[in-house]
């Protein structure tokens, strides 16, 4: 992934793949609703990564909307 900023709220999404870092990044770890991509811009997808804030914002969501 090339860019450094997450498509649903444009702030950085601290990849570190894209940031050239060394290792694992967070989002590895992590699953990722499918319904969540619906949120991202379709000619984002599969170019940006989602931030982590916003996938634990949307999980929150999908929580709340069970109960």
């Amino acid at each position: 992934m090339a860019n450094k900023y997450c498509p649903i709220c444009g702030e950085e999404n601290k990849c570190r793949v894209s940031a050239g870092e060394q290792g694992d990044c967070w989002c590895n770890a992590e699953k990722f609703p499918v319904e969540i991509f619906e949120l991202v811009p379709p000619e984002s997808r599969r170019k940006h990564c989602i931030c982590k804030k916003c996938l634990t914002k949307f999980k929150e969501e999908q929580k709340m909307k069970i109960q």
